[in-house]
C-alpha cells in the first residue's frame, strides 16, 4: 500500500479512488486522506478519516463522486500511530498562505520532535511530527516572502528538508495547488517511485491489493501526468507502468503534468531503467516518452535544422520543386491553382522565380486575399500527365527570433485586442469547426500550458511548441488532410501539417491569432550521391502585440529563422496548399509524385 501518492496532470482529471483496504473483511489502516483542488481554484478540498470503518461512506465518495476533479492530488494512508487517532493527526495537512491553500503529506517518522520557535507563523493543531515539519517549512516560506512554489528557490527548500531528514525518515510531498514538490528520504529508507504518464491511452488503472486508482473511469482524456508513489503499483490496464526511482535526497518539481526540475541527491546516481512492480515483466517506456532526468533526449525521426553560424546575416537558398500528376484516363477540361512563388518581405527576398507547367492553357497570375502569389491555369485540352516545375532563388535574412518582448508589449493572457484589431485578425482567431465537447477539452489542454507558464504569452507558446515536438510522434501515413486537430491531440502522432493544426488550434482558443504557413525547410548540406527527394514543410505564425507575426515550428520545436522559406499563408492548409484545382471531365485514378530540394548557395 502506498503511504504517499502524489499526482499532477495537464488539466483536470476526475479519477476514481478505490480504497480496497476498507473493503469488508480487510485489515483497515489507522487513517487515510485525499487532498485536491477542484475547479482550478487555489482553495483545497480534503477528505480524510481517522480509524475508518470497513466500507466507509467517505471512501465510497472518492470512488464514485464525479466532483473529485483536479490537476493535483495528494493522498496518504496511515498505517502507524503517532499520537491520538484523530482528524488533527490525519494527513494531508493544510495551511493557507499567499492567497492559496498548501497541502503536505509525509511518509516516515522523525526520532526527535521538531521544535518551533516562539515567533513561528504557523503552529500545529495535532501532535504529529509531520504537521510540525509542515508548520516549520511554511514559516520559512513565509519569511522568505515566497507566495508560491513558483517563486521558491528549490535548492534552499531541498536544504531545509535535509535538515529534518537528519532526524529520521523524510519522504514528503508539498503542493500549493499549482506545483507539486516531491522529496525522497536521503537514507533511502522510504523510496519514491516516479511514473511519467504519456498519452495516448484509453484506460489507465493502477494499484495494488490495498488501493486502486482509475484515471479514466469518468472519461479518458489525452492528458500527460507525473505520478509519485512510495510503493510500486501495478498497471491494471493496457498502459504499462514504467516506474523509476527518485534519487535518495533528491527533489523534483512538477507543474501541470510536466517535470520542470529535478535536483539530484547528495551523491548523484545514474538514472535507473524503468521497472515494473513485483511479479510483472519489466516494461520499457512507451514510444515518445520523456527520458529520465539527466539523460539526453532520444533522437527523433524528424529533421532538425542545423545550427547557423552567428556571423552569417543571411542565407541564400536555391529551391527546386517538381510535382507530377498522372491520370488513368485523359483529363479533358480542368482548372488549377498553383502557389509556388515564395513571399517577399523584410524577412526574405526573392531573387528569381520560374514556374513551368508541361500542359498548356490560359493562365493568370495574381495576389490572393492573403497576399500569396497565385497562378490560375485553365486547361481545355486532353492530357494524362502534368509536370509542374518551380525554381526559386531566395535570400533569407537573419533576425533574432527571441525578440518577442518589446518595451510596453502586452505579454500576458488574455490579450485585450482593440475592436478594429479583432476585426482585422478575426480569420485567425476562429478555432476549427469541431464539436463543442472537443473544443472544451482542447481549451483545457491549452490552459494547462498557460497555468504552467504564469499566463505569459511567449513562454506559453514556446512551451506548446516544444511539447508538441517532444510528446507527439512523427509518423508518416498516420493521418490525411481531413484529420482534425482533436484526433492528432488524442493519438499524439502525425506529420508537420497535423502538428501545425494543433498549434494553431490551441493558440486561437487562447485568443492568440495564428495562421498556417506552407513553405520549405533547409535541412543542411547533402552529399552529391545522396537522394534528395523531400517535401514541402508546414509551420505556424502567431501575431503578438507590438511584435507582429512570429514563426513557430512545432514539428522541430524551433522558432523559424533563415532555415524556413515561406511560400504561402492562410487560415488553414486549403488556403496555402501548393496545388489545387477541379477536374470537370475525365481523369479517373490519379497518382502523385513530389520531389523537393533546398540547397544553400555560396
Amino acid at each position: 500500500m502506498p503511504s504517499l501518492l502524489a499526482m499532477s496532470f495537464e488539466g483536470e482529471l476526475s479519477p476514481s479512488f478505490d480504497l480496497r483496504c476498507l473493503h469488508p473483511g480487510r485489515q483497515v489502516p489507522d487513517g487515510w486522506g485525499i487532498g485536491f483542488y477542484p475547479g482550478r481554484e487555489p482553495s483545497a478540498t480534503v477528505f480524510k478519516e481517522p480509524a475508518p470503518p470497513p466500507g466507509s461512506a467517505r471512501s465510497e465518495l472518492v470512488k464514485a463522486w464525479e466532483r473529485v476533479a483536479s490537476s493535483v492530488f495528494v493522498t496518504h494512508v496511515r498505517s502507524a500511530r503517532w499520537g491520538q487517532i484523530a482528524d488533527a493527526n490525519t494527513q494531508p495537512f493544510a495551511r493557507s498562505w499567499g492567497r492559496r491553500d498548501w497541502l503536505f503529506v509525509h511518509s516516515g517518522s522523525l526520532a526527535t520532535k521538531v521544535e518551533l520557535g516562539p515567533d513561528a507563523i504557523f503552529e500545529p493543531v495535532g501532535s504529529t511530527d509531520t504537521e510540525a515539519i509542515f508548520c516549520d517549512v511554511m514559516t520559512r516560506v513565509a519569511r522568505a516572502g515566497w507566495k508560491s512554489l513558483r517563486e521558491a528557490d528549490l535548492a534552499t527548500l531541498q536544504g531545509w528538508l535535509r535538515e529534518y531528514d537528519d532526524e529520521g525518515t523524510l519522504t514528503c510531498a508539498l503542493t500549493d495547488g499549482s506545483d507539486v514538490l516531491v522529496y525522497a528520504d536521503r537514507q533511502g529508507a522510504q523510496p519514491v517511485w516516479i511514473w511519467e504518464l504519456k498519452p495516448p491511452y484509453d484506460e489507465v488503472i493502477f494499484g495494488d491489493d490495498e488501493v486502486q486508482v482509475d484515471l479514466t473511469r469518468r472519461g479518458a482524456k489525452a492528458r500527460k501526468g507525473v505520478i509519485a508513489s512510495t510503493h510500486l503499483l501495478s498497471s491494471e490496464s493496457d498502459v504499462p507502468a514504467a516506474w523509476r526511482p527518485l534519487a535518495p535526497g533528491g527533489l523534483m518539481l512538477v507543474r501541470q503534468g510536466a517535470l520542470l526540475a529535478e535536483l539530484p541527491g547528495e551523491a548523484a546516481l545514474a538514472p535507473a531503467a524503468p521497472v515494473s512492480p513485483p511479479g510483472k515483466a519489466a516494461t520499457a517506456p512507451p514510444p515518445g516518452s520523456a527520458p529520465p532526468a539527466g539523460l539526453p533526449a532520444a533522437p527523433r525521426p524528424r529533421v532538425m535544422p542545423p545550427s547557423r553560424p552567428q556571423e552569417a546575416p543571411r542565407r541564400r537558398l536555391e529551391i527546386r520543386h517538381r510535382t507530377v500528376y498522372r491520370y488513368a484516363k485523359p483529363v479533358e477540361r480542368s482548372t488549377h491553382i498553383f502557389r509556388f512563388e515564395p513571399i517577399q518581405d523584410r524577412l526574405q527576398r526573392v531573387a528569381a522565380h520560374q514556374l513551368n507547367v508541361s500542359v498548356k492553357g490560359q493562365f493568370r497570375d495574381y495576389s490572393d486575399v492573403f497576399g500569396n502569389r497565385v497562378r490560375r491555369l485553365v486547361v481545355e485540352r486532353p492530357f494524362t500527365e502534368m509536370v509542374i516545375e518551380s525554381m526559386a532563388h531566395v535570400v533569407a535574412l537573419d533576425t533574432d527570433p527571441l525578440e518577442l518582448r518589446p518595451l510596453h508589449a502586452r505579454t500576458t493572457i488574455p490579450v485585450n485586442w482593440m475592436p478594429w484589431q479583432r476585426h482585422m485578425l478575426q480569420p485567425y482567431l476562429l478555432p476549427p469547426e469541431l464539436p463543442e465537447s472537443q473544443l472544451v477539452e482542447l481549451y483545457e489542454y491549452a490552459m494547462s500550458f498557460v497555468e504552467r507558464n504564469g499566463y505569459d504569452i511567449v513562454d506559453t507558446l514556446l512551451d506548446i511548441n516544444q511539447s508538441i515536438y517532444r510528446d507527439y510522434e512523427y509518423k508518416q501515413g498516420s493521418t490525411n488532410v481531413h484529420t482534425t486537430a482533436f484526433e492528432v491531440y488524442t493519438t499524439r502522432r502525425g506529420v508537420c501539417q497535423d502538428f501545425t493544426n494543433v498549434f494553431i488550434c490551441l493558440a486561437r482558443l487562447l485568443g492568440i491569432p495564428a495562421r498556417y504557413v506552407c513553405g520549405y525547410l533547409y535541412t543542411g548540406p547533402k552529399h552529391e550521391n545522396r537522394a534528395m527527394a523531400e517535401a514541402t514543410h508546414a509551420w505556424a505564425q502567431v501575431y503578438l502585440p507590438e511584435s507582429g507575426w512570429k514563426g513557430f515550428d512545432p514539428t522541430n520545436g524551433v522558432l523559424t529563422q533563415t532555415d524556413h522559406v515561406r511560400v504561402a499563408i492562410g487560415r488553414n492548409y486549403l488556403d496555402a496548399t501548393p496545388t489545387s484545382g477541379t477536374i470537370f471531365v475525365g481523369g479517373g485514378a490519379e497518382t502523385l509524385e513530389v520531389a523537393v530540394t533546398v540547397e544553400e548557395q555560396g
